[in-house]
């Protein structure tokens, strides 16, 4: 959780693309994620948390990331918003892997955190952003690696 309040921070925080922009560490991963938790933000909840046993989330099977240096990373089996579109944040050090990505309006944007030590994987979607009925999903997943990082 202390990871979701920096990831808030960070992306609140920078403005230029350069901080946007960190890829420290080579990576190549391949990993199954198990749906743990969501908590969910709107018009019907307000931040309510559910765990797997009372909502239906699917895992996330074969969730590669793949960093390279200078600024290359790319996430797929994600979403099918993330699989096609450009990211604007990408952070991969020895840490954590970051992402964000907007849609063209900036109405809609998914970011995810990956922490490499504990296998914990964020991934939020906000919906409806320019508006004062803003939405959200932010999913937690416990993960472990198909393959070895190299």
């Amino acid at each position: 959780m202390k990871y979701f309040i920096l990831i808030i921070i960070f992306l609140f925080t920078g403005n230029a693309q350069a901080n946007n922009i960190n890829i420290s560490v080579k990576t190549n991963l391949d990993l199954n994620c198990k749906f743990e938790k969501v908590i969910i933000k709107n018009s019907e909840h307000n931040f309510v948390s559910f765990a797997k046993d009372q909502i239906e989330r699917e895992n996330i099977n074969s969730l590669k990331i793949i960093a390279k240096n200078p600024d290359t990373l790319i996430v797929e089996n994600l979403s099918k918003f993330i699989n096609k579109i450009k990211l604007e944040v990408k952070i991969s050090n020895k840490d954590i892997i970051l992402i964000q990505a907007f849609d063209q309006e900036r109405n809609y944007s998914e970011s995810a955190v990956y922490t490499r030590s504990t296998g914990e994987f964020i991934h939020e979607i906000t919906r409806k952003i320019n508006s004062d009925e803003k939405e959200k999903d932010i999913s937690f997943y416990s993960c472990i690696k198909n393959n070895q990082d190299t």
